[in-house]
């Protein structure tokens, strides 16, 4: 119950945030969107570049989570999942709230369940995800992303959006180990406490799901 308040009280905060208190829209918003989705990358701060598409991979590893999870679930997860591509945390924290704990896995493993739960699959991602972020860390110019972020709404709210994905991701991947009989607090929490490089570790090596 209490991670359901602090969830709903995020969500609710970023809404709040993302619409009335972030900095103003910009006219050129929608091209900047397209040149970024087509990669059409000259004359962008290859940092703005990074955090565009580390939210895409993102979002892809929490839809795979959410295809698993939904399996057990009351609540359809599909919508929350193919809504997090688009839209991250704001389709994310929903679900998040919405589910129960439920730490099993019954069935067999149908072609999208084996997708979400390949290994292959995660580490293609968390390889570009490190390549992204430190192609952006060593080309981009960071005073530039500043100025940005504290004028430009899709620039502020998209950044806060990755962080917020990669804060969040415990309240999932606890019943994801359970559902492959790791039962190890101290593996949990040195996941958890490491944002995002601990979750991809584990998710590069975590063991299948037994059918």
């Amino acid at each position: 119950m209490i991670s359901k308040i602090f969830l709903s009280l995020l969500w609710i905060g970023f809404v709040i945030y993302g619409f009335f208190l972030a900095p103003p829209g910009q006219p050129d918003t929608i091209e900047l969107i397209k040149n970024l989705s087509t990669g059409n990358w000259d004359n962008i701060n290859p940092l703005i570049i990074a955090v565009f598409n580390s939210i895409g991979l993102v979002t892809v590893i929490y839809a795979n989570l959410l295809f698993i999870d939904g399996r057990e679930q009351k609540i359809v997860a599909w919508p929350f999942a193919i809504a997090s591509l688009a839209v991250g945390t704001f389709a994310v924290i929903p679900y998040l709230i919405l589910r129960e704990r439920n730490p099993k896995f019954s069935g067999e493993k149908n072609l999208l369940i084996k997708l979400a739960d390949s290994r292959l699959l995660h580490i293609f991602i968390s390889i570009t995800l490190i390549v992204f972020i430190s192609w952006g860390v060593i080309s981009g110019n960071g005073l530039d992303f500043i100025q940005e972020w504290q004028t430009r709404r899709f620039i502020n709210v998209m950044s806060l959006d990755l962080l917020c994905l990669c804060l969040i991701f415990p309240f999932i991947i606890k019943d994801d180990m359970l559902r492959r009989n790791i039962k190890n607090d101290a593996l949990f929490w040195t996941v958890s406490l490491i944002p995002l490089l601990g979750t991809l570790i584990y998710l590069c090596f975590r063991p299948s799901l037994p059918e």
